[in-house]
């Protein structure tokens, strides 16, 4: 039966229909939980249990050429909304390769996988935002759909595609028109089917025909089987292109679409001399053009050795940074003179330190003064080292002398040394980018939060300082919900250049002319890049699919030196790093560590439940962060949320419910039943980002956090009516701390008379107390030397903190009247804790352990096992790889 608008298929929302197709009805379709539009195609049969199987295989599929397939359900199948068009012919010949050499690339990745296409054809491709000079981004649909049954008559485009059994010899597949001589006959498929469909769609893109036609299915499969090609209307340097997908002989064909592939990008780079169009087939005249094609490409040589240099080949070498080096989110950093590293290595006391070596030396030299120093980036002229350490941003110069602090920070996120002798990082978890000068002073702020995100980071200044590139990244997500931006620095505009990417950097090649490497889904791509403008002017290349990457740092560990002689170095540490995941430890006073949960994960804000009986945890898959609830007794995790976004679990005081953030479309502070049960309800929705922290006892408060672009961040609280728990009622928001300084991380006392917080105001991320409710007179200062969060003992009068440092400190209180009475604080724990970017701790009710995540012990491997690889002329391999860019 038809869906119509505002019918419910799961908890999908239908929208309008869309079309039909050889499957069923096809419909645009909302999904609440995540804030976006899709497309769901409805079956007309159910589904067996092996088709689910291999749908979600095929849902694993993820490129940037590619519709992504997010869910199966019973019937019906929930995609990638693609606003685009088929393409259709005739195309210049320069538009048609750039078509088809996404197409190509899509079929790579699948083939790569295993995964047959069986269906490739006009109507399965869409061509999203072509601009001027610029064909547009394609998407390939319904990737190994064929497998789905949904016979029907017509003839052409619509002909019968679908079975339930594809590899059965005997059933026909695909397409008529597009299928394969042994897909017609009903004979076994592999990806050359793919290959011959895919020199139908190149040709009709040329041409502007349908190469293969007739008035039934039969005659048009009778086409397939016995008609000749015509070759005249494909431009000769293209031919032996098409030719050789359209072989009968499957033996004959392309080997592999990665071949046809490379040979369309040398078309479009020029790399093959263009034949001419009507080459005549005698002896006289192919002498004639090859004795002007080699005056013609001596002197076009000349004229080109004359203006520019030779590109190199890529030199790929391996290189053991010694016995004492270790990872980290930047490994290794090279001075923009291609002379020195610098890495984090082990100094003699254990602790981390950072280490040099000129590449003309065979050993590197610990630097001193740099005891926990990490995430190293130079200075244009090279003289200068930045890093960060124990809560400051440092500098230190690499002429001799002793490391100067530049400002405070609460976290890093990575840095950048502008031409103008200033410096842009990230210097504080969920803000944006700021800049100081490298001489030292106040940050001040450069990018604002937006309401979907949760923090800026990984700055790069751009050649000439007009411009800064960053990742910016959605509340609670790990790397795949980021996103590459640039800020222009004159006009305060910024724009996206890259979704679903993060740890972008633009490698200059003369004048505006540049490229953008990122990484997404563990790959490095590349674009070529106008520096000037901002603007992406190519399809994303594949580059590397080794480089490592911290999935919470949101951290590529590659870096890249334009020298030697403007030819470029990328060096970069391969492979997938140990430590992308982590247990939840039990952590005592005397440092002593056991399971909690002993499964690694990407685990992330965990909380105990008033009964301390269970820990609410972000956890982060590939399809984004859900909140799970861990009953640490009978060790059973109970996912709480859905459809990704959803991050920071606050439980309320009965311990049936929690508050949480959600990013995205329905971004703000949501409520839900804490074992899973019901259906979320949004409680507050703001137009800036708002985060929940912590409940009054009485339940009737929630102290929460608000970004203001005028204030920055400050304190609020929500009341909440709670006597219907299920369907709780806010009231209007109220500010307890509003300031110019940064305000966060409120958490209420166990008797609901203060709230501990942080701040900013003195220049230094401090924790403080301030009575409740904000009437009330007075503040005092908790920690000393810097703290991230404030954790309240149930038991005794003691308030934990964490340091920058990362241990935990404590500090004993007593209350006077209306008098909040801090003792001296104190180290509880020497051990050191892993930091992930947001809250990493919390104390159980006991008031004896915490939850924490154990720092990783094997940081650098075992000794001389951390490799970085140098890839030399990279700029020259980038000209060859990327098309329009030679």
């Amino acid at each position: 039966m038809p869906l119509s608008a505002g019918d419910r298929l799961g908890p999908y929302e239908i929208l309008a229909p869309i079309g039909a197709g050889g499957m069923g009805e096809v419909y645009r379709a909302h999904d609440p939980r995540v804030g976006r539009n899709v497309a769901i195609k409805v079956s007309k049969e159910r589904f067996t249990e092996r088709f689910e199987r291999e749908a979600r295989a095929i849902a694993a599929l993820n490129h940037p050429n590619i519709c992504q397939l997010y869910d199966v359900g019973p019937d019906y199948l929930v995609m990638e909304l693609i606003e685009g068009e088929a393409p259709k012919g005739p195309l210049p010949v320069e538009e048609a390769l750039a078509i088809a050499r996404q197409i190509a690339e899509a079929l790579e990745a699948a083939h790569e996988k295993g995964i047959v296409h069986r269906d490739l054809k006009p109507g399965n491709i869409k061509v999203k935002g072509p601009a001027s000079g610029h064909p547009g981004t394609v998407k390939v649909l319904d990737f190994g759909l064929a497998k789905v049954a949904a016979a029907a008559s017509g003839s052409g485009e619509n002909s019968p595609t679908l079975t339930m059994s594809p590899t059965i010899v005997g059933v026909i597949l695909g397409t008529a028109a597009y299928m394969a001589p042994e897909q017609a006959r009903g004979g076994v498929v592999d990806k050359r089917a793919d290959i011959w469909a895919f020199g139908v769609v190149l040709w009709e893109l040329l041409t502007g025909r349908r190469l293969f036609t007739g008035e039934t299915v039969s005659d048009t499969l009778a086409a397939v089987l016995k008609t000749e090609v015509d070759w005249s209307p494909i431009p000769m340097r293209v031919r032996p292109i098409v030719e050789r997908c359209l072989r009968r002989d499957a033996g004959q064909r392309w080997h592999d679409i990665a071949d046809v592939r490379i040979e369309i990008e040398e078309a479009i780079v020029g790399a093959k001399a263009p034949w001419p169009a009507e080459a005549r087939p005698t002896w006289i005249a192919w002498g004639i053009a090859a004795g002007l094609a080699v005056v013609a490409a001596g002197c076009a040589w000349i004229a080109w050795r004359a203006t520019r240099a030779v590109d190199y080949p890529l030199t790929r070498l391996s290189v053991d940074l010694g016995a004492e080096a270790m990872t980290g989110n930047v490994t290794a950093a090279i001075s923009p003179d291609g002379r020195r590293l610098v890495f984090p290595a082990r100094g003699p006391n254990g602790k981390q330190a950072l280490a040099t070596r000129l590449l003309d030396q065979s050993q590197a030299t610990l630097l001193p003064e740099t005891e926990n120093g990490r995430d190293p980036f130079f200075s244009p002229d090279s003289q200068w080292l930045g890093f960060f350490a124990d809560g400051n941003l440092m500098k230190l110069s690499l002429q001799g002398g002793a490391p100067v602090s530049v400002c405070e920070v609460t976290s890093d996120s990575g840095a950048s040394w502008g031409e103008d002798d200033t410096i842009v990082a990230g210097l504080s978890q969920n803000s944006g980018i700021s800049r100081v000068p490298a001489a030292g002073g106040r940050p001040r702020p450069l990018t604002r939060l937006s309401n979907s995100e949760g923090s800026h980071g990984w700055p790069q200044v751009l050649p000439g300082g007009h411009a800064i590139l960053f990742t910016a990244s959605a509340h609670g997500s790990v790397t795949e919900d980021a996103s590459i931006e640039a800020m222009s620095l004159s006009s305060g505009v910024t724009k996206t250049l890259v979704p679903e990417a993060y740890f972008g950097r633009v490698l200059p090649a003369g004048g505006s002319r540049s490229y953008l490497v990122y990484l997404h889904q563990g790959v490095l791509f590349g674009v070529a890049f106008d520096s000037g403008r901002l603007e992406v002017q190519s399809a994303p290349v594949p580059l590397l699919e080794d480089v490592a990457a911290s999935p919470i740092g949101r951290a590529g560990e590659f870096d890249f030196s334009a020298a030697p002689s403007g030819h470029g170095t990328l060096i970069y540490l391969a492979g997938k790093r140990a430590g992308q995941t982590w247990p939840v430890m039990w952590l005592d006073s005397s440092g002593r560590m056991q399971p909690l949960i002993s499964t690694p994960g990407v685990y992330a804000t965990p909380r105990f439940s008033p009964d301390g009986q269970r820990l609410a945890l972000t956890v982060s898959t590939g399809s984004g962060t859900d909140i799970y609830s861990y009953d640490w007794q009978r060790e059973i995790m109970t996912r709480v949320t859905f459809g990704g976004g959803a991050d920071l679990p606050v439980w309320a005081p009965d311990g049936k419910h929690m508050a949480f953030n959600r990013s995205g479309r329905d971004h703000g502070i949501w409520w839900t039943r804490s074992d899973g049960s019901g259906r979320p309800q949004q409680i507050l929705a703001g137009q800036d980002p708002v985060v929940p922290w912590s409940f009054s006892p009485d339940g009737q408060h929630l102290a929460y956090r608000e970004f203001h672009s005028e204030t920055g961040t400050d304190i609020w609280t929500l009341p909440l009516d709670t006597s219907d728990p299920d369907h709780p009622k806010p009231g209007k928001p109220e500010p307890f701390l509003v300031t110019p300084a940064d305000e966060l991380v409120p958490m209420f006392s166990p008797d609901g008379r203060w709230i501990a917080y942080r701040s900013n105001e003195s220049g230094r991320s401090e924790i403080y107390v301030r009575p409740f409710p904000s009437g009330r007179a007075g503040k005092w200062q908790i920690s000393t030397g810097g703290g991230l969060y404030g954790i309240w003992s149930n038991k005794d009068r003691e308030l934990f903190y964490e340091t920058t440092d990362h241990r935990i400190a404590v500090v004993d209180y007593t209350v006077n009247g209306d008098s909040f009475v801090p003792g001296k604080a104190r180290v509880w724990s020497e051990k050191q804790v892993f930091y992930t970017g947001n809250l990493n701790l919390d104390l159980a009710p006991d008031g004896k352990r915490f939850a924490v995540f154990p720092m990783p012990e094997a940081a650098g491997g075992e000794k001389g096992s951390v490799h970085v690889v140098f890839l030399q002329n990279f700029l020259d391999e980038l000209r060859r790889r990327i098309p329009g860019t030679k």
